[in-house]
């Protein structure tokens, strides 16, 4: 969807894996799984269709395995799907680390511990989705934008519009119409449709930050 230099390539990989924490889900890995996604979208290939599991938790049981392997270098992916990624290996060891991963949880426990108001314990129910926000978001978008809502285009795949306006899921709801215009930086095709990020994908390329492929 876009390009970016080398320098904000490392500033946002660095943003993503404070902010992602515990959750943080390694680029190199992912984008493999979402090009085969797109490739074998709703087929026995797919890493992640909804179609060929019970429930969302056998599904994402194994993503988790697959994107492990990946990660692990236990398995290589097809050469069309190789390259074009960002690498760090040194924030690579770190963010996949046992230790680091349990460090964050450990300040996320403090942090509920400290600012929590008196009486309002039911907060501490929050903590497994700070904990688990990446796995969550990935099981959410996955499940629902290839089981649920409509349809605009016909990709010969089970991909759906979930919502309307989808600001819960930054846009990413609006499967049909990413899997039609896997390029483009705006999820939302009809007037009705709301992608919250493109905007600021607007302002970024307008301030030089990132150079989008498109711009419509």
């Amino acid at each position: 969807m876009f390009t970016v230099n080398k320098g904000w390539e490392r500033t946002f990989y660095f943003m993503t894996f404070i902010f992602q924490g515990s959750s943080f889900l390694n680029p190199r890995a992912y984008a493999i799984l979402h090009r085969m996604h797109h490739a074998f979208s709703d087929t026995e290939h797919d890493p992640h269709s909804p179609h060929f599991f019970k429930d969302v938790f056998s599904m994402s049981w194994r993503t988790k395995n697959i994107f492990q392997d990946y990660l692990k270098y236990k398995r290589l992916p097809e050469k069309q799907f190789q390259g074009n990624y960002p690498e760090w290996k040194l924030l690579d060891d770190i963010s996949n680390s046992t230790i680091t991963r349990l460090i964050f949880i450990s300040f996320y426990v403090w942090f509920y511990v400290i600012f929590v108001p008196a009486g309002h314990g039911w907060m501490f129910a929050l903590l497994p989705i700070h904990i688990l926000m990446g796995p969550l978001h990935g099981a959410i978008v996955n499940w629902c934008g290839h089981k649920y809502g409509y349809s605009n285009f016909d990709n010969k795949d089970h991909s759906k519009n979930t919502t309307p306006v989808d600001f819960l899921m930054l846009g990413e709801l609006f499967q049909n119409n990413h899997h039609k215009f896997p390029n483009s930086p705006n999820f939302a095709k009809r007037w009705f449709e709301v992608d919250p990020v493109y905007p600021v994908m607007r302002f970024m390329h307008w301030a030089g930050i990132i150079k989008l492929r498109k711009v419509a």
